[in-house]
């Protein structure tokens, strides 16, 4: 990089810490630290909403799974609309009403002490490793592309982001947000600009989207109704909704952004706004990765995107097998733009037939540059066994750090850290909040003084950012990382929400049936996880479903026995 990427880059970044820090520094009491004293308004909380989602994963393994796979991932968020309007109908009077400091406070004045304790001890195992997760994917993928070393890369990104949290709590997280997706948001349209500038100029914009949809990229939705099949319209629509409403309604990180609105009604502003917003943003986000896949059809393409592995196999005994690999990969893909041409050419013309075969030309030399990346995995493989084989969230940066202008690839990677940053505040900030409110608070030191809890809350904030950072250092292999961490969280989100919709719903239910229904569906959603091949969004309604469907089940028979 330039010095002026630099600047811009470390500029940015030190500009929202001391903003951070020196905004918020006067926060003086709980209340303040957890919900900024109740006083934030919609568009704020629209925004913090957004950042916490836009973690650095969105932005480097997004794009990339569109390179791959096309764009069925927007599926994923079709159901978020919907969970905004159920929240913000149900949840969110309901939390205002009660006053409480997070979501698990609920469960006890519904139930009892131990689903309140259920519900956060859920939370904090997933939440904990999640931030972990967002810390680790853009210090993995910078420290590769940058020659930095990643362990440096992981431990600098995380002192700064505890850093301005510790001082400044929900405020701090709030008030940087909103420079945090300005710069994310210029960021990303400013890569996307260039994908178009740097496309030979023969090639119009219609011309690209022409090619991303022949070649399958531009296959955005799925109606077919198969269980072996991670992203479908149904699977988005229904396990899709109840992810959403279990992340933005039982999740703290998420949950936390709301409950500082000033009124029900900015809360709820709030959450419908980013509902309207956050679907068309992830739809942009993987046209970015579409576009960037037409554009390698112009510019032939590293054979493998992660610089590591590559630079691996080349220096081993597989070197000159590889090398063949890369040269026939050149010339496939340079016959390859010459019949994506003819192909455009018989679009342009109008002729159905013409257009038939030049297609399925250009997708056997598609068909064929696989075969051949293939071979080249399988050398890479037979390297290193323990090698990475997956280069999604390696192709956006790798994008950006070679093709786009001095200046513009600062600005870029600011962006992706920014993405970082914000996400892993506001989950140390909730981690935080749990741990004081719902376990210290509650069941070690009950009649604390609010100077003592504001205190723990910081220690908790450190405590639970070393625990991100250490996991960030020893997490490896972890494939699409986009996909990682949504895999996670439907490892419980389905429990949880099955706890909350119970509470909500079904008053003449017990916190016994409830809590024993959510062991037993919990263990059943580990055991699909480990033993079956169901695609893990239907894990959050198997989940949902069980605990719900088992507690009304059990309620008679718990309430005869007690």
């Amino acid at each position: 990089m330039s010095y002026i990427d630099w600047i811009a880059m470390l500029g940015f970044i030190a500009f929202v810490v001391i903003y951070g820090i020196v905004k918020t520094r006067n926060t003086k009491d709980v209340d303040s630290y957890i919900r900024a004293g109740r006083k934030t308004p919609w568009w704020t909380i629209t925004l913090s909403i957004m950042a916490t989602q836009a973690s650095a994963i969105t932005f480097l393994s997004t794009p990339g799974q569109a390179y791959v796979d096309g764009m069925r991932f927007v599926q994923f968020y079709l159901g978020l609309p919907i969970a905004m309007i159920i929240l913000s109908i149900t949840a969110v009077p309901i939390y205002n009403k009660l006053n409480v400091y997070t979501a698990y406070e609920y469960l006890e004045k519904r139930f009892d002490l131990k689903n309140r304790t259920l519900g956060s001890v859920l939370f904090l195992s997933q939440r904990g490793l999640a931030a972990g997760f967002t810390i680790y994917a853009p210090a993995l993928i910078l420290s590769v592309i940058l020659g930095w070393r990643l362990d440096i890369t992981i431990l600098i990104i995380g002192f700064v982001v505890i850093l301005y949290t510790t001082v400044g709590g929900t405020i701090a997280v709030n008030k940087t947000h909103i420079f945090q997706m300005i710069i994310i948001t210029v960021g990303m349209f400013s890569a996307f600009f260039m994908i178009y500038v740097l496309l030979p100029k023969d090639i119009s914009f219609i011309d690209a989207a022409y090619v991303a949809g022949k070649l399958g990229k531009l296959n955005a939705i799925d109606f077919s109704f198969d269980l072996n099949d991670r992203y479908t319209f149904w699977s988005g629509i229904i396990g899709g909704t109840f992810l959403m409403l279990s992340y933005f309604g039982t999740d703290q990180s998420q949950v936390q952004r709301y409950l500082a609105g000033s009124s029900i009604k900015e809360s709820r502003m709030g959450l419908l706004v980013n509902g309207l917003v956050k679907v068309p943003m992830q739809f942009i986000i993987l046209f970015i990765g579409a576009m960037v896949f037409v554009f390698y059809q112009f510019v032939t393409p590293p054979l493998f995107f992660n610089p590591v592995e590559e630079h691996n196999v080349k220096s081993s005994v597989y070197s000159g097998q590889y090398h063949d690999l890369e040269n026939q990969y050149k010339n496939l893909n340079e016959e390859k733009q010459k019949q994506i041409r003819q192909m455009l050419g018989a679009i342009h013309d109008g002729n159905p037939e013409q257009i038939k075969r030049e297609t399925d030309e250009v997708l056997n030399r598609q068909q064929e540059a696989s075969l051949v990346r293939g071979k080249a995995i399988d050398l890479i493989k037979e390297a290193n066994p323990d090698a990475d084989t997956s280069d999604t969230n390696y192709i956006f940066i790798s994008y950006i750090v070679n093709f786009l202008p001095v200046g513009l690839i600062g600005l870029v990677l600011a962006a992706i850290l920014s993405a970082s940053m914000s996400s892993t505040s506001a989950e140390l900030n909730a981690l935080a909040s749990t741990t004081v409110i719902d376990i210290y608070k509650r069941m070690i030191k009950k009649d604390g003084t609010d100077e003592q809890y504001l205190r723990a809350s910081k220690i908790s904030t450190v405590l639970w950012g070393m625990y991100a950072v250490t996991f960030a250092l020893f997490a490896s292999q972890l494939g699409s990382l986009v996909e990682a961490v949504n895999i996670l969280g439907s490892l419980v989100y389905g429990t949880i929400l099955g706890i909350f919709l119970v509470a909500f719903y079904f008053k003449k239910v017990s916190g016994d049936a409830t809590f024993i229904s959510a062991i037993v569906a919990e263990l059943v959603v580990l055991y699909c996880y480990f033993f079956t091949s169901i695609p893990f969004l239907w894990f959050n309604v198997i989940g949902c479903a069980l605990v719900v469907g088992i507690s009304i089940m059990l309620n008679p028979v718990v309430r005869k026995v007690s």
